[in-house]
């Protein structure tokens, strides 16, 4: 049904750039006239892991045969959002914000249904996954539709989608597409005019470094509740993560700070489990998103890589901020990371995460339970960075890095003597940036690297 309208738009706009074989989604308002227009080629490539827990990769371009169900064109109060649905649960998003002269789009998502075994064969997890980004889109004036026919890649995660003979309208009126396109940058050919007339600029002296300004943290009230959240794979659980979370954020420059519990009665957790990456989803009624992003470091460690959190307000996604260069919570691999401390971490300048009582572990779990607790908190006696081991017999810390007085470390080791000597035969700190210590009067007690 849209060959039709796709020759049309060609005609309409004299430029011939929309291919046959592109995509075509048009939504139409109560009155049956389009307010939103697309046409694209998408190709997505996404790597997952098989009942086998092998990596595999699925290809898959986005179809002609598509439906729009769930688009909104949008009004004084509500957004346009363009949803994009294909094969067997599959869809593509996108909103779109504007000023007063211009829109661009915001945010996309893009779902895919590892249950769909015709594209991803012998997958180990079931239903949908979403993934969102920012999109590229520049401002386009009003009346104006996006033109790029160069490739655009988003990379996310497991996750690559390539956009090329990309031409998009929101905002249409009264069912007229536009004759004038906003071009991206990348399909505008640049000329670099030759440099003359070169001047030496005296070189600055004098110059005053201003301190860096601090974002301000909500003082987190009232606590939230904690709960613990599961990612499996298969039948198993392969990602394990307890927390009350808190979010402080703010939605622009003027914006005050806001403070949100996350809720865990209306919270469900979804996500992926891999060798060397594995993500969890929080889902907060359908009105907010929460992703975390855990690595490897070589074979030793994982942390906390990043943060993604996005809200869902009348069907338009905004996103409150996203950071893919995080290095928090790290801990040995096969051990669990904790905290019993109240903590704040910085995402972005405009949002910050605070965590109570975490726990977590999003590698080599067995039997759907945490492995020895890793733990970080302020120990009095000592300045450090963060290392201490955790012995579950004896209940108390045995291994702390960067001291500033060792001294006082062997002091403190020679009041714990006799309780070690008791205790427990051995203890092994294994943080890598503690330091090696055998005791003269207990060879039974290494503390190493």
């Amino acid at each position: 049904m849209y060959s039709c309208i796709g020759l049309a738009f060609v005609l309409l706009l004299g430029c011939g750039v929309l291919q046959s074989d592109a995509t075509v989604a048009e939504v139409l308002d109560k009155n049956n006239k389009t307010c939103i227009y697309a046409e694209m080629m998408v190709n997505f490539t996404v790597q997952y892991e098989t009942s086998n827990s092998t990596l595999s990769t699925a290809e898959f371009v986005l179809p002609t045969n598509v439906t729009t169900a769930g688009s909104i064109c949008g009004n004084k109060t509500v957004t346009p959002f363009l949803k994009i649905s294909f094969g067997n649960g599959h869809y593509w998003s996108i909103n779109f914000t504007h000023s007063n002269t211009s829109y661009h789009g915001d945010v996309f998502i893009f779902g895919y249904n590892v249950s769909d075994s015709t594209i991803f064969h012998n997958a180990s997890q079931k239903g949908v996954i979403k993934v969102v980004a920012n999109d590229t889109m520049p401002p386009v004036p009003m009346d104006h539709y996006y033109r790029c026919m160069s490739d655009d890649v988003f990379k996310q995660g497991n996750v690559t989608q390539t956009f090329w003979n990309v031409s998009i309208q929101a905002y249409i009126k009264d069912g007229n597409l536009s004759k004038n396109a906003t071009v991206c940058s990348a399909d505008t050919p640049t000329t670099v005019a030759p440099v003359t007339n070169i001047t030496t600029i005296a070189p600055v002296t004098n110059v005053t470094t201003a301190a860096p300004t601090t974002t301000p943290k909500p003082t987190p009230t009232p606590k939230p509740d904690k709960e613990t959240y599961k990612v499996s794979r298969g039948n198993d659980t392969c990602l394990i993560i307890t927390m009350g979370l808190q979010l402080n954020y703010s939605t622009s420059a003027q914006a005050p700070w806001e403070v949100k519990n996350i809720d865990p009665n209306v919270t469900t957790a979804s996500g992926t489990c891999g060798n060397d990456t594995s993500t969890i989803t929080l889902n907060e009624n359908n009105t907010i998103y929460l992703a975390f992003s855990f690595a490897k470091h070589s074979s030793k460690t994982f942390y906390l890589k990043g943060v993604n959190v996005t809200t869902i307000v009348n069907g338009s996604a905004q996103q409150l901020g996203i950071n893919n260069n995080l290095s928090y919570w790290e801990a040995t691999l096969g051990s669990s990371y904790m905290c019993n401390k109240d903590q704040v971490f910085k995402v972005t300048d405009k949002l910050s995460i605070n965590t109570y009582d975490l726990r977590v572990q999003p590698f080599n779990v067995t039997n759907g339970e945490y492995s020895t607790g890793y733990f970080a908190f302020p120990v009095g006696l000592f300045k450090y960075k963060t290392c201490l081991c955790w012995n579950p017999q004896m209940n108390i810390p045995v291994c702390i890095s960067q001291l500033q007085d060792i001294q006082r470390f062997y002091n403190f080791i020679s009041v714990l003597k006799d309780a070690l000597n008791k205790s427990c035969k051995s203890f092994t700190c294994i943080q890598t940036n503690c330091f090696e210590m055998n005791h003269n009067n207990n060879k039974n007690m290494h503390i190493a690297k």
